[in-house]
């Protein structure tokens, strides 16, 4: 499955000023990592943001979100930002900050 390279493109522009930024090529698309701990990353047209079991609830609440299920069981604490959801760069920095937000709260893996 390929990747919108132009939302990742605006991924990247977001996100790679912070410490330990890496990108990975994963589950067909690419996923965007802060020491080692994956923030989000972009399948196909929609935007993956890590939020945490905490935040959860309230990000599926939110217009143009949905839970990621990749496998036929929902991964909590993981929303899809579908395009409507990402469209300006307001809305898309502050689904990146949460994705960052979260990442950051985790220890740093061994790379």
């Amino acid at each position: 499955m390929a990747y919108d390279e132009g939302l990742a493109q605006r991924v990247r522009e977001e996100m790679s000023g912070f410490p330990g930024y890496a990108e990975k090529t994963m589950f067909g698309g690419i996923g965007f990592l802060l020491h080692g701990n994956m923030a989000g990353g972009v399948i196909g047209d929609s935007l993956i943001v890590r939020v945490g079991q905490g935040e959860y609830e309230n990000a599926l609440a939110e217009p143009h979100t949905r839970s990621f299920d990749m496998t036929g069981r929902p991964m909590r604490g993981w929303v899809v930002v579908t395009a409507h959801g990402y469209e300006s760069d307001e809305d898309l920095a502050n689904w990146i900050e949460r994705g960052v937000a979260y990442a950051l709260t985790l220890p740093a893996k061994a790379q």
